[in-house]
């Protein structure tokens, strides 16, 4: 005997006569859920106009303050070497001794030629003197008197060229040690010992002063004609000379700790790129900064007055690559908003146009919503969001 029973065909005609209505009785409970969802939370920042510094990154390599090519001052056989490559030296300290030796010998036939000349003009002094006597007395000529005089200042002359003689092997003799002509580091040494060197024509080693040092850097003619425009039409404000500042930047986006100085602009263009160069001096005391290093340069050029800037992950793209905000309305719902911007500062993105003081513009959050969605605002803080490249840039700089 069957445990089951088939129902009865009004049965089955009845349940799929109120399957539908079955069903119906759940959309409301739908409904309900979804209104009950609740309200996604948001980071916005409330945009507020203020004073910004307007700063241009530019290429630029690195320079020492001051290198000097060592060449020896006289010519002769290199017998040693008295510097250790690499290490920082003085002006004055001693980098190479040349053989000293011929020009001893130079010094001491100067010497003996002054003193033989000093002994001519002994003699010419006495007998000038003897002759003046005997021209009172009439004993001689006059011509004779003359000719006395005549050879006591060639005698004196002949003193005077011997030390000028003397003079110049002593010079020579102290060129033969060569020595550092200013503050620096040495390089590597170009000759060894052994070595014949030639009076003003090898090159011994290189001697580069590199703290402070110099950052070379270009700025187009273009961007400078503008920065010009803009003073003139009053929407930037000039910066003092000596409060503008010159920071430099790693190729790791990482900002070099010191502070440099703005030293001056070159009056001309270079007609090859159509830039203008620029230089900045910067302390460098551990050697960070090596020459030609390249470098990107930060410069503070100008202030806007009334500036607006948002973090810059809060820029987003559309499809056709422009650039763009979500703005929450006064109903706390997402608004997309174009915007058009300008150049990134320490993380913050300068915006030209599309937003107005006291717009709220989404920072993080945009993963839970979408356009036209209501949403719960919540005050977006740098602190917050600590994890982005941003924060510790601005680290830095301060």
């Amino acid at each position: 005997m069957s445990l089951f029973r088939v129902p009865s065909p009004g049965i089955v005609l009845m349940l799929a006569v109120l399957a539908p209505c079955l069903a119906g009785c759940n959309e409301p409970n739908s409904a309900a859920a979804a209104v009950e969802r609740p309200e996604p939370e948001v980071s916005v920042i409330t945009v507020k106009p203020q004073p910004r510094a307007v700063a241009s990154e530019l290429p630029g390599r690195i320079a020492p303050m001051r290198v000097a090519e060592v060449r020896p001052r006289v010519s002769g056989i290199v017998v040693e070497r008295l510097f250790q490559q690499g290490s920082q030296v003085k002006a004055g300290d001693p980098l190479y001794r040349i053989d000293p030796k011929p020009f001893e010998i130079d010094v001491q036939s100067s010497e003996a030629a002054l003193a033989k000349a000093e002994a001519v003009l002994h003699q010419a002094t006495q007998q000038a003197r003897r002759f003046s006597l005997l021209t009172r007395q009439r004993a001689v000529s006059e011509a004779e008197n003359d000719k006395a005089i005549a050879a006591e200042r060639q005698a004196q002359a002949d003193v005077e060229a011997r030390k000028a003689d003397l003079a110049r092997a002593k010079l020579n003799l102290d060129y033969a040690t060569v020595r550092a002509p200013i503050d620096g580091v040495v390089g590597a040494a170009l000759v060894t010992e052994g070595a014949l060197v030639v009076q003003n024509q090898t090159r011994l080693v290189t001697v580069q002063q590199l703290d402070p040092i110099y950052a070379d850097f270009t700025q187009s003619v273009t961007e400078l004609r503008q920065m010009r425009r803009a003073f003139e039409n009053g929407d930037l404000e000039r910066i003092a000379p000596d409060a503008a500042k010159v920071r430099l930047m790693w190729d790791d986006d990482t900002l070099y700790p010191a502070d440099g100085k703005l030293l001056f602009s070159d009056a001309s263009v270079d007609i090859h790129t159509g830039q203008v160069t620029l230089r900045g001096e910067f302390p460098n005391p551990k050697h960070e900064l090596l020459p030609g290093m390249y470098v990107r340069v930060r410069i503070e050029q100008g202030i806007d007055s009334d500036a607006i800037a948002v973090p810059e992950q809060a820029i987003q793209r559309d499809a056709g690559g422009g650039s763009e905000v979500f703005v929450v309305k006064h109903d706390n719902r997402v608004a997309v908003q174009p915007v058009r911007t300008s150049s990134v500062q320490d993380g913050q993105r300068f915006v030209t146009q599309g937003l107005k003081a006291g717009d709220r513009v989404v920072v993080e959050g945009f993963q839970k919503f979408a356009a036209g969605d209501k949403v719960k605002p919540e005050v977006w803080t740098e602190e917050a969001d600590a994890g982005t490249s941003a924060q510790p840039t601005t680290n830095v700089l301060r």
